[in-house]
């Protein structure tokens, strides 16, 4: 029969990790696996100088942001409208009468001939600042021609001449915003 050695004696005090139980044991090393796995993490984010990471694998999901530590408000934007002011009248001096008020575009407007917008949205006479109007005041044109470009939506749509003649009278300007149904201009 063979006999067991005696078991050693240390001397060294064994510690808390050494006398817990398995199950306490595989707790710590999972705690401090991913003790080491955030280490790891925010050293990437230090050095790669991201603001925000998020891995998965498994059920394992982390998600670290660097920034403040409150929550700030979602930022809200409203949207902003642009309207021109008129020219300021020239100092002068004072008239005798009043001006005359001018009412022949809103006699045009009236025009059975007026080709009217189908759509709101900005009215375009030129395909590009730098270039001349597609059509002038006299101008012939034939049924299909392009008359101007009104934009809705970010969205470039051509308005096109309903029949033919010659255009009489431009009744909107370069970049004026339109409504549904306003007259642009008129072909006699």
């Amino acid at each position: 029969m063979a006999r067991k050695p005696p078991a050693s004696r240390s001397t060294r005090k064994a510690s808390p990790r050494a006398s817990a139980s398995p199950r306490a044991t595989s707790e710590t090393t999972a705690v401090s696996r991913e003790e080491s796995l955030l280490r790891l993490i925010a050293g990437l984010m230090t050095d790669s100088d991201l603001s925000e990471i998020e891995i998965e694998k498994g059920d394992l999901r982390i998600r670290a942001a660097r920034g403040a530590a409150t929550p700030q408000a979602p930022a809200t934007f409203a949207p902003t409208y642009y309207q021109t002011a008129p020219a300021p009248a020239p100092v002068s001096a004072p008239a005798a009468k009043p001006a005359p008020i001018v009412e022949a575009p809103a006699a045009q407007a009236d025009n059975v001939n007026a080709v009217k917008s189908p759509m709101v949205g900005t009215a375009y006479l030129r395909p590009n600042p730098e270039a001349k109007a597609f059509v002038e005041i006299g101008a012939r044109v034939s049924a299909g021609d392009k008359l101007l470009l009104i934009e809705a939506m970010k969205t470039f749509n051509d308005i096109v001449a309903p029949k033919a003649g010659v255009v009489t009278a431009i009744l909107v300007e370069d970049g004026q915003p339109v409504e549904y149904g306003e007259p642009l201009l008129v072909i006699e």
